[in-house]
């Protein structure tokens, strides 16, 4: 049996209602898959497929998309490793490679260990190529804490100091990260500053408060002003 890691997030409901809408039985969806892709895949494993009580593995999705005539992005959940969006655009690892401008070997160790380590030019490529929103980016490529991280830093202490190292890690025209960042700055800054006019503890006590609801939700805030949610 295959391990759990090497099947794609399968969406059960969407491969019944489109065997179904083609008047098939399991049957003929094993039958298919076993004449048109040499998979010996019994009409049983296609039912427990449908019921989610077991997954197709990345081969056995793309030729299931085959039989039923779909994509294999129609039959997955929403993806959300970069080796989920891949399938789901329904690309091999050495195809998405050579339009990114990585090396194969390369790409297959970033894919596997879930961290992207391209540089900004084959990080737009990626995000293009895969139609990521920056959000869907950040997480499939592991980035999601260091991007937080950064951008707390930002508002923190001196934004102008984290443009380069976000324009490293997100796909974003510069002009409009320093916009989005000089914004989350002064955000921070003016709550904080109208906190500490309260006075006293109790003005004390609600400095803190503001400021860690802010810095709690800013990597919210971030996608909000970019537009990449």
């Amino acid at each position: 049996m295959c391990p759990v890691h090497s099947s794609p997030p399968f969406n059960a409901p969407a491969a019944r209602r489109l065997r179904a809408a083609l008047g098939m039985a399991p049957g003929h969806v094993a039958y298919g898959l076993r004449a048109q892709y040499g998979l010996l895949v019994a009409p049983e494993t296609v039912t427990a497929w449908e019921r989610g009580e077991q997954s197709p593995t990345s081969a056995e999705l793309t030729a299931l998309a085959g039989v039923l005539w779909c994509s294999p992005g129609e039959l997955l959940a929403e993806p959300v490793t970069l080796r989920e969006h891949r399938i789901a655009r329904g690309l091999d690892p050495e195809d998405l490679a050579r339009r990114i401008g990585v090396e194969g070997n390369a790409y297959r160790k970033m894919e596997e260990s879930g961290r992207w380590k391209g540089n900004e030019r084959q990080s737009a490529a990626l995000a293009s190529v895969l139609g990521l929103s920056l959000a869907q980016f950040v997480t499939a490529t592991g980035k999601h804490e260091e991007l937080t991280d950064l951008l707390r830093s930002a508002a923190t202490t001196r934004w102008q100091a984290y443009v380069k190292p976000l324009g490293k890690l997100l796909p974003v025209p510069k002009a409009h990260l320093e916009r989005v960042l000089e914004h989350l700055y002064n955000d921070y800054q003016s709550r904080m500053v109208a906190t500490l006019g309260w006075g006293g503890a109790e003005g004390a006590a609600g400095t803190g408060d503001a400021g860690r609801e802010f810095l709690a939700e800013i990597t919210d805030r971030f996608w909000a002003l970019a537009g990449g949610a």
